[in-house]
């Protein structure tokens, strides 16, 4: 429970940072594409005997690669591009999890295992970690007026296109560090909804920056607890909690809560 409850603080940080930003820029299904499509690499990283997240990030990328090229060079847009290359790729780690004989239960990647985090994954999630960090917070100013306006960025002399392929390979790597918390199905889940309750509670884009991280870390703790007591699955728990706290914001939140909204009105 320990490291599990340390895996689970540094991966909901993390995902809550990168989320502030997926969330401006509209890249929610982005994010899911990413977080499926390092099932395969997770396998045959395993297979070959290598770690985890070199597997995971090598495909995390080619699903990148693979949604430009077939955006870029066919009739087909975007978003149908990223619905064929996750699923396409999604399906083929299935079918690598069902083939591969294996004394570990590699259904754990796909569901996550947190009371199987070791001391060795515990260091692999918090370098990882730190390497997204340190990179989105250094980088912050840039990846804000990319996801503000592209346009701007480019007038005063920055890449949009690197700025975005560096947002995708951080995506890659915050999808490995969340991997063993709730696995590839729910990573999603920890990047998009701390960032969407943020911005439904303020404006400003810095204090999104500290409510996303907060909110999620306190989710994470009362969702390891709630199912410590309740036994239930972990990572499902703590997406749970996240969830339950997204749509308290999303009725009662001062501004733009549905509720207040309304009694506002009628006031």
């Amino acid at each position: 429970m320990t490291n599990a409850m340390a895996a689970t603080l540094i991966a909901s940080v993390v995902c809550a940072l990168l989320s502030c930003w997926l969330v401006l820029t509209g890249w929610s299904l982005m994010g899911d594409a990413v977080s499926h499509a390092v099932l395969p690499g997770v396998v045959l990283a395993y297979i070959v005997g290598a770690p985890f997240a070199l597997g995971a990030v090598v495909f995390g990328l080619l699903a990148v690669a693979l949604i430009g090229a077939v955006r870029d060079r066919s009739r087909v847009k975007e978003d149908a591009a990223i619905g064929i290359v996750f699923t396409t790729l999604f399906a083929l780690g299935l079918v690598l999890v069902s083939i591969t004989p294996s004394q570990v239960d590699l259904n754990h990647i796909v569901f996550g295992n947190l009371l199987g985090v070791s001391a060795a994954d515990l260091i692999q999630i918090a370098v990882l970690g730190a390497i997204v960090a340190t990179v989105l917070i250094v980088k912050r100013r840039d990846f804000t007026l990319f996801a503000f306006d592209p346009s701007h960025a480019f007038a005063i002399g920055l890449s949009p296109r690197l700025i975005g392929a560096t947002m995708l390979g951080l995506l890659a790597l915050t999808a490995v560090t969340a991997l063993q918390v709730v696995g590839v199905v729910l990573v999603v889940a920890m990047l998009i909804i701390p960032g969407a309750t943020a911005y439904l509670l303020t404006d400003r884009f810095r204090l999104m920056l500290v409510i996303a991280p907060a909110a999620a870390a306190a989710c994470g703790i009362i969702g390891l607890y709630i199912s410590f007591y309740a036994n239930t699955s972990l990572g499902g728990m703590v997406v749970l909690t996240q969830g339950v706290f997204f749509f308290a914001v999303y009725l009662f939140a001062p501004t733009r809560g549905v509720i207040t909204g309304r009694l506002r009105s009628r006031a």
